[in-house]
C-alpha cells in the first residue's frame, strides 16, 4: 500500500535525550508554549540483559499457552513476562525499559509502563516462536528503544513538535480533529468528522486495492478517531490499510468497521451497543488494544468511537489515548469526558468491545 510519494523514514527520526536517572524527550518551542509540551517519553531504567540468541533477559526462557484469547507468553525461568503474543494478532506486547507518558497540556494523568507494543510482520499463531521469521523480528526488537505505537500516538498531542521526512512531509505533530463544522449549533457537532491520514499528510494516497484519495485542505494536519488509529498502525507501523469499510483487506475506514471486521482478534466480542451490552469485565484488555464505544444515539447501531488502551496511570486507572473533537485532537485528557475504561464514567459506560490487532 506505497503512498504516491517516499514513504517516510520516521525510524531514522526518533528522537530520544536519555539523561541519568529520569530523563525527558524535549523539544524546541516557543518559551510561552514550554509548559504546554508534552513530555511524551521518559525512560527510566535501562534494557534487560539479552541472551545468546539476542534476547531480552537472562538464563532460561520458557513458553506458556494461555486461553481467552488464545496466546503465547514468554517468562524468564523466574516467572516474569518478556513477551505476549496473540493468535491472530500482529500486536505484540514486549517488556522493555520503563516510560512515562504526559500530556500536560489537559490532563495531569501520567502512564507508567514498562510495555513496548509493536506489530509483527506475521500474524501470531500457536508454535510460531520457532520459525525464523519470528526469531529474527524478536531478535531486533527485544530491548530496542525504536519508537513503538505508544510512542508514535503521543507523537500527535497537543504541543508534540513537528517531525518531517526527506521531502519535507509533516508526518508527526500536533493534530487537529477536524474542520470547524459551518453548520454546528445545538445538536450539531462542532467540528467535521472524516479526517484520515491522507489529510493530516496532505498527500494523496493509493491503497492495495489501487484506489487513490485526494486529501482536503481544509482537513489538513486533522484526524478523526479512526483516522488517528490509521494514522498510528497503519501509516506509521505499516499495518495494512483498507480504502473504505469494505473495500480491499486489512483495518477498515470508521470506528464501526473496525469493530465489525475481519482485522485482528476479539478480546472483548461485540455484543450490542445498548447499554445492557456493557462488558462484565476488562480485565483482559492488554496495552495497544483498540477499545471502542457507543456514544451517539444518532448513530443508532453504529459504534462511533475507538481509541487504544495505552495502560495504567499513577492512580491505577486503565487509561486509553484517541481523537475527540472536545479537545480538538488525540488526548488522554478528561475534557468532554474521563479517559478511563474503568469505573462508571462517560466513556467506562460506553465502552462495547475490545480487539488486539
Amino acid at each position: 500500500m506505497p503512498p504516491k510519494k517516499k514513504r517516510p523514514a520516521v525510524h531514522a527520526a526518533t528522537v530520544l535525550a536519555l539523561l541519568a536517572g529520569s530523563a525527558y524527550l524535549t523539544v524546541e518551542l516557543r518559551e510561552d508554549q514550554e509548559a504546554k509540551a508534552p513530555k511524551v517519553q521518559a525512560v527510566t531504567d535501562t534494557p534487560g540483559l539479552q541472551n545468546s540468541n539476542g534476547q531480552q533477559g537472562s538464563g532460561k526462557q520458557k513458553w506458556e499457552r494461555l486461553k481467552n484469547p488464545e496466546r503465547s507468553v514468554l517468562r524468564t525461568e523466574s516467572g516474569k513476562v518478556l513477551a505476549t503474543f496473540t493468535d491472530g494478532a500482529r500486536t505484540a506486547t514486549l517488556t522493555g525499559p520503563s516510560r512515562t507518558f504526559t500530556e500536560p497540556a489537559n490532563t495531569k494523568s501520567r502512564v507508567v509502563t514498562n510495555d513496548w507494543v509493536r506489530l509483527m510482520p506475521e500474524t501470531w499463531r500457536e508454535g510460531a516462536e520457532k520459525e525464523k521469521w519470528f526469531k529474527d523480528w524478536y531478535k531486533e526488537f527485544s530491548g530496542s528503544e525504536e519508537d513503538d505505537i505508544f510512542a508514535m500516538a503521543f507523537q500527535y498531542v497537543q504541543g508534540a513538535p513537528v517531525k518531517k521526512d526527506d521531502e519535507g512531509i509533516a508526518y508527526a505533530g500536533d493534530a487537529n480533529f477536524g474542520p470547524i463544522n459551518p453548520e454546528g449549533s445545538s445538536g450539531n457537532d462542532l467540528r467535521l468528522e472524516q479526517s484520515d491520514f491522507f489529510d493530516y499528510l496532505g498527500i494523496p494516497y493509493t491503497f492495495r486495492d489501487g484506489t487513490t484519495i485526494q486529501p482536503e485542505k481544509i482537513r489538513a494536519r486533522s484526524m478523526d478517531c479512526s483516522g488517528f488509529v490509521r494514522t498510528v498502525f497503519g501509516y506509521r507501523a505499516r499495518y495494512p490499510l483498507m480504502s473504505s469499510d469494505q473495500a480491499g483487506d486489512g483495518l477498515p475506514r470508521t470506528a464501526n468497521g473496525m469493530a465489525r471486521g475481519k482485522a485482528g482478534t476479539d478480546v472483548i466480542k461485540l455484543k450490542g451497543v445498548s447499554s445492557a451490552d456493557r462488558p462484565k469485565s476488562i480485565d483482559v484488555v492488554q496495552p495497544g488494544d483498540l477499545v471502542f464505544f457507543k456514544l451517539d444515539a444518532r448513530t443508532k447501531e453504529r459504534l462511533d468511537h475507538v481509541g487504544i488502551f495505552v495502560g495504567h496511570d499513577a492512580d491505577g486507572h486503565k487509561i486509553f489515548i484517541s481523537s475527540r473533537e472536545e479537545v480538538n485532537g488525540p488526548t488522554i485528557g478528561d475534557k468532554g469526558g474521563t479517559s478511563r475504561l474503568d469505573g462508571n464514567g462517560y466513556y467506562a459506560s460506553t465502552l462495547r468491545s475490545a480487539k488486539r490487532l
